[in-house]
């Protein structure tokens, strides 16, 4: 049965992804997600399941891809250096319509960075990670218990799609701790999945010449067209948001993950002063929640981007969802996370008009 526990961001998602059948994980240790491997380096012993703590991070993902083909739930899981390693296994993840579960628990700054907070790998996770046109469901949970429900939610959307799911945390929500109510425990059954026989593993003996994972043979334009279909599906039916106070906002923030904690305190406040501030929480970076955006004021003087990067690397994409509408603006840093006055603050400039747009 369900059971409450107050446990720490990175392991509670592990012991989320055991709950929900996940039986194999390989990956490599990389701050602020470590936890993740330790919890899992004796849970999945208890269930008979399989850790590997490979190499690196491009050989992890690659385990996890070979599991996945052969039936059985994956998890890998990485920070930002690691995750840019990921990204020839994404790739054929998505070339090969296999499902998986990738989760980057981000942190700071470019290269190895610092081992601090931020919301910097957005750009690559959603826009990027990988060649070609890979393209990838990304979930962004803002809470310990919302790390928990969305590893069900991943696992179903990967299966779903045939297509990697990420689940976009960060050092914050990784190592704070919160209550939460864990699912009851499931074992994964791939014959229960409808889902077509080109992309189910095979039963015969391993030795068999003819057991291998492969898309149809149609030609890459014909299948490139799949892939297109199977992404204009996702983006029309999967999109997830959290609307706050949007209905009569003067400005609006847009934020996910961390971040929109601090906004939606940000518009507690805010509403006691007089002040119209409204929020969107992302709860699906990929597809966009464009439609979030059909539930604003129409009257809206702005938009407040509040990020924990330097680029503001969500702006674009709410430029795009209001077809740049209305002006855009920015609260961006990285490793500290954000002032709620200061939200209040930025606003009271953008309603006063004398806010900078980005």
């Amino acid at each position: 049965m369900a059971e409450r526990a107050i446990m720490k961001g990175n392991e509670a998602l592990a012991e989320a992804a055991i709950r929900e059948g996940c039986r194999f994980f390989s990956g490599y240790p990389i701050t602020p997600q470590t936890e993740i491997l330790e919890y899992l380096s004796w849970r999945m012993d208890e269930v008979g399941g399989t850790l590997i703590q490979t190499e690196d991070e491009l050989t992890g993902l690659h385990m996890a891809m070979g599991a996945s083909i052969a039936g059985g739930r994956v998890l890998s899981t990485s920070s930002g250096p690691g995750f840019a390693l990921f990204h020839e296994g994404l790739s054929y993840l998505t070339g090969f319509d296999v499902p998986a579960v990738i989760v980057d628990v981000q942190r700071a700054g470019n290269a190895c960075g610092d081992i601090g907070a931020s919301q910097g790998d957005y750009e690559e996770v959603v826009h990027g990670g990988g060649n070609g046109d890979s393209q990838f469901i990304v979930l962004t949970p803002g809470s310990v218990q919302e790390q928990v429900d969305m590893v069900a939610e991943a696992y179903e959307l990967a299966e779903k799609y045939q297509n990697p799911t990420i689940i976009l945390s960060d050092a914050i929500l990784g190592q704070m701790m919160e209550g939460i109510v864990l699912p009851d425990m499931k074992e994964h059954d791939i014959d229960a999945l409808d889902i077509p026989a080109i992309i189910r593993p095979l039963d015969e003996n391993l030795s068999n010449p003819k057991r291998y994972y492969s898309p149809p043979l149609i030609g890459l334009n014909a299948y490139a067209e799949i892939w297109k279909n199977k992404w204009d599906i996702i983006r029309e039916t999967e999109q997830q948001w959290e609307n706050v106070q949007v209905a009569d906002a003067d400005v609006v923030c847009v934020a996910y993950g961390i971040s929109s904690r601090v906004c939606k305190e940000a518009v507690k406040k805010a509403r006691a002063k007089g002040i119209k501030l409204g929020l969107i929480r992302l709860k699906t970076a990929w597809p966009f929640p464009v439609k979030a955006f059909e539930e604003v004021n129409p009257d809206v003087k702005g938009y407040l981007s509040v990020e924990m990067n330097i680029k503001g690397q969500v702006v674009p994409d709410i430029k795009l969802a209001i077809k740049c509408a209305k002006p855009v603006y920015g609260y961006f840093s990285i490793v500290d996370v954000h002032d709620s006055d200061k939200v209040i603050e930025l606003a009271e400039s953008i309603i006063a008009g004398t806010a900078e747009e980005v």
